[in-house]
């Protein structure tokens, strides 16, 4: 689709709300209003009517220690039981919970009433090996359903979890253990990924025996999924078959406070140490299943619900295992990778699932449209409804694909931005409720306040500035801190602009219409000749040219105008790469898309990027190349060797 195309397209379609939809959507107009009248009175509102306490809050909001809040104080309640029990007790222990598909194709359908008796005997056997309300508990497995029954079984005993991402290292799932303080670990004896067994304990066992420091782990619990080898300890390793299925079937969920740990997740930092952000349990759950209902509009007795994250990620803890399983959803779990045994495995598994409503990352949307139409075109998505997007800001030419494509050219797309920190979705369109903008995340949803700030702090309205992100207003999933380190969470998130606002270290900008659109981290909006300039503004016009399929782009250093463009390409299977002048093509369609500041210095053609196994670009290891230094840590690259092939193959233009 040619530039001209595409902004004629966007103009003809109609993208406000279907009538039919509105009728029934979780999501109202006049939620908006609430919310901006009453801040606190629609939380409370949201926290009763879609979460079961134990013991009913008589506080909504403490902010007298900001940024330090506390939310529903004095309630008390249980993770467990809301996301499984209560549904049971309600007569829906029939209504299936997963379907699981392995990547080998052997699946599993689990209802609630079996997801209750999985729970309970994963809880029983973590209480067996000494895990009590407020121990933590490490988790290093796939997308398997034994994760998800771990993660529950530790929010029923009241024992805080630390999914680590099994592409992780030794070293990184070291430091993660040893900052948590992990009492236990909970893995497998490996890995599928792309039909062959990849190894999961080994980093574990290496994990535990790095350095001279004595590992805070007693006992290691383990799936056996793969059938790989493993070392073996007797005083310490543990099958899951040998403990968990032998354990009685029923445990009684251990109310605790609101404010009580849910989970750690450790999330990259500028000074090179993970940090470890922690959720609370009512105010985070809260969230999760509100934004879970009204942003994704799930019903749960009719949809089919598929978030094709990875559990080691934020999403997959809230759109994957709280907020799906709190509202009561039938949802897909995936344990493989989009391609695998073929580039039509998704379609497969939504039209035999009859998926309604998918969410996913613009990166592998992308991909898709690299792979052509005619792929998913051979599947029946016709169950398809509602369609979601995480991770990054959608591209307005990837949101067309993805609605023609997979949404039938109807079903409304939500352009979500949130963050790790955030528990939950922040800024999003409304289905059935927003006329919609493709690319754009659009306005903050009912309960949430953000506005975007300039250099000075101060807040504007002007369309096209481009400024800073902050958040106005504490919310119920917001994080807690960083574990352990109260200094840090303060000096990470409330100093930029002192301590009224949190600022999200997101560049953003309106359009014309009010609209927000994200501009990606501050520290990818580049400063070229004084002029501030964001990595996926370019990314986008890039993806716009129609020989292009993917693109990532870092500020480099540059003698003459501090940073500048560098560019790194994936051409379309059907483009013709002819080197110096397709460079220079792109160069200029940069310059007529943005103007001539954004023309990039270099543009490289290359064959892959380097992405970590969630399919987020690694843009630090770009940035090296781009500056010609050794190439910094790949270990989280799904493929190490990428890096090798772009250094070796790439093609690369000068600057006028």
């Amino acid at each position: 689709m040619t530039d001209d195309s595409l902004s004629s397209h966007l103009h003809e379609m109609d993208l406000s709300p279907d009538p039919a939809f509105t009728e029934q959507a979780n999501g109202t107009a006049a939620m908006y209003d609430e919310a901006a009248a009453d801040h606190e009175g629609f939380w409370a509102r949201q926290a009763r009517e879609r979460i079961s306490w134990a013991t009913d809050f008589d506080q909504t909001l403490d902010w007298s220690e900001a940024p330090f809040a506390k939310w529903f104080v004095g309630g008390t309640l249980n993770v467990a039981y809301n996301c499984v029990d209560r549904h049971v007790e309600a007569g829906n222990g029939d209504r299936v919970a997963i379907h699981f598909e392995g990547e080998g194709g052997d699946t599993r359908t689990i209802t609630y009433a079996d997801l209750q008796r999985e729970v309970s005997k994963a809880a029983n056997a973590l209480e067996s090996l000494g895990v009590a309300t407020g121990d933590r508990v490490a988790v290093y497995m796939p997308m398997i359903p034994e994760t998800v029954f771990t993660m529950l079984a530790c929010a029923r005993i009241g024992a805080p979890h630390s999914v680590i991402f099994g592409g992780f290292s030794a070293e990184a799932l070291h430091t993660r253990i040893a900052d948590a303080e992990a009492k236990v670990v909970v893995t497998t004896d490996g890995q599928w990924r792309r039909g062959k067994p990849a190894p999961l304990k080994a980093a574990v066992d290496a994990a535990i025996h790095h350095g001279e420091d004595e590992s805070p782990v007693e006992k290691v619990l383990v799936v056996k999924r793969t059938d790989t080898e493993v070392e073996w300890d007797d005083s310490r390793d543990v099958w899951w078959h040998d403990l968990v299925d032998g354990q009685p079937d029923t445990h009684e969920a251990v109310p605790v406070d609101s404010e009580h740990p849910l989970f750690i997740l450790y999330t990259s930092g500028t000074t090179g140490k993970p940090k470890g952000i922690f959720h609370t349990t009512g105010g985070y759950l809260t969230q999760a299943a509100y934004t879970n209902a009204v942003v994704h509009d799930v019903h749960p007795e009719s949809d089919v619900y598929w978030c094709t994250a990875d559990v080691g990620w934020v999403t997959g803890h809230s759109y994957i295992v709280y907020g799906p399983l709190a509202n009561g959803a039938t949802q897909v779990l995936y344990e493989g990778t989009p391609d695998t045994p073929h580039q039509g495995r998704w379609w497969e598994l939504v039209e035999k699932y009859k998926v309604s409503i998918l969410y996913t990352a613009p990166t592998a949307i992308r991909t898709f449209m690299k792979w052509g139409d005619d792929i998913p075109a051979k599947s029946d998505l016709s169950s398809v409804r509602m369609l979601g997007s995480v991770g990054e800001p959608i591209n307005p030419e990837a949101w067309l694909w993805y609605r023609k494509n997979i949404g039938g050219g109807k079903a409304p797309i939500v352009d979500t931005w949130w963050q790790t920190e955030t528990g939950g979705i922040m800024i999003s369109p409304l289905p059935g409720v927003t006329t919609l903008e493709p690319g754009s995340a659009q306005k903050p949803i009912p309960g949430i306040s953000a506005e975007i700030l300039d250099d000075d702090g101060n807040p504007f309205t002007e369309a096209e500035k481009v400024g800073y992100l902050v958040l106005t207003k504490p919310w119920p999933a917001m994080l807690r801190g960083i574990w352990g380190d109260p200094e840090r969470y303060k000096e990470t998130y409330w100093s930029r602009f002192g301590p009224k606002y949190y600022f999200a270290g997101d560049g953003a900008k309106y359009d014309e219409k009010g609209n927000i659109w994200l501009l990606g981290r501050v520290d990818d909006v580049m400063n070229v000749s004084g002029h501030r300039l964001s990595t996926a503004e370019i990314e986008s016009a890039l993806v716009s040219h129609p020989s292009v399929a993917e693109a990532a782009v870092v500020g480099a250093a540059d003698e003459t105008t501090g940073q500048a463009v560098c560019a790194f390409v994936i051409l379309r299977g059907d483009a013709v790469d002819n080197g110096e002048e397709t460079v220079q093509e792109l160069r200029g369609h940069v310059a007529k898309e943005i103007g001539p500041i954004a023309k990039p210095r270099q543009v490289m053609i290359v064959q892959e990027l380097p992405k970590t196994r969630s399919g987020k670009i690694m843009r630090r290891l770009l940035k090296d190349v781009a500056e010609n230094r050794e190439v910094g840590d790949v270990t989280t690259l799904a493929d190490s060797s990428v890096m090798n092939l772009i250094k070796e193959g790439m093609t690369s233009g000068s600057s006028d």
